[in-house]
């Protein structure tokens, strides 16, 4: 477990539950240094003061509000730690509130909550218990690198979990992103259900960073003073769909080959529906059935 990055303490009411703050996630990313193409030396960032030119080390480094072009008001960590808040040293919850009720868009980093010495076992495990009864989450305030936050608690196996949460005003409005109104047909939602139901999972696992993994291979091919492998697979979708029920029978018809299935298997999904006749395309037809008998019986009396 790694070492935990805040301590402090759970309140809600008069109940104080204490804890450390440990991340909940890690990085696999692979990382790059900036280097310079004519001798491959590495390129370092500095920080320099624009007046004198100096290289500045971090303990000669403050913070500074910009009020004008002429006036600076320097905030140092004192003055952050004294702030007035409640939640300088608290994860304060305000409100228990439906899981369903919370955008996943507001949800940001996770940390885990450990309880800290026994005396915070009965009350953690208390506020757990009740997360788990009520099937409900936490909303929390807590105030974390010189700013208020807002925060989800909830229960993960048997830990207590906080999502960092965006404030409502940070979220922007998809109003204008949606495309105008389209026509479809009910046969084309069937079809988008039915390649659905052939996509089904039980939960999101078992997935894994493809782009990595391609990364490491070029790496270490390049280590090697190989030639890089060359991308293999399908090539990329051209994003222009000529016709809707056609792309989703084959998206299904190729879903059922990744999970091995065949025509005979034991899945249930829905079956793709028949393209509908339109009254327009019928009327053709049965015109065209009339002319054909009139030719026919204008031969046999000719004959």
């Amino acid at each position: 477990m790694p070492r935990s990055i805040w301590s402090g303490a759970i309140s809600f009411g008069l109940v104080t539950i204490p804890i450390k703050v440990v991340a909940a996630t890690e990085s696999h990313n692979i990382s790059f240094h900036q280097y310079h193409l004519e001798d491959m030396a590495r390129i370092r960032n500095r920080k320099v003061c624009e007046l004198d030119g100096k290289t500045l080390r971090e303990d000669e480094i403050g913070r500074a509000y910009e009020v004008d072009k002429e006036t600076l008001v320097e905030v140092t960590d004192a003055d952050l730690m004294q702030m007035p808040l409640p939640t300088a040293k608290a994860i304060e919850i305000v409100a228990f509130v439906p899981a369903d009720s919370i955008d996943p868009v507001r949800i940001g980093d996770s940390y885990y909550l450990q309880a800290d010495g026994q005396v915070a076992a009965k009350p953690y495990i208390l506020l757990r218990k009740a997360l788990e009864r009520s099937a409900k989450v936490a909303v929390a305030k807590f105030a974390w690198h010189g700013r208020e936050r807002l925060g989800l608690l909830r229960i993960k196996e048997n830990a207590l979990v906080l999502h960092s949460m965006r404030w409502p005003d940070e979220i922007r409005s998809p109003e204008s992103l949606a495309p105008e109104h389209v026509d479809l047909e009910e046969s084309e939602i069937e079809g988008a259900l039915a390649l659905m139901d052939t996509m089904a999972a039980d939960d999101a696992e078992g997935y894994t960073d493809q782009y990595r993994d391609a990364l490491e291979e070029v790496i270490v091919a390049k280590v090697e003073g190989r030639k890089p492998p060359k991308a293999k697979g399908e090539a990329a979708p051209s994003g222009r769909v000529v016709d809707l029920m056609a792309a989703l029978e084959e998206s299904v018809q190729k879903a059922k080959e990744r999970r091995g299935e065949t025509a005979g298997g034991d899945a249930t999904v829905h079956e793709m529906p028949k393209k509908k006749t339109t009254k327009k395309t019928a009327a053709k037809k049965a015109a065209a059935k009339k002319t054909a008998k009139k030719t026919a019986g204008r031969k046999a009396k000719s004959a």
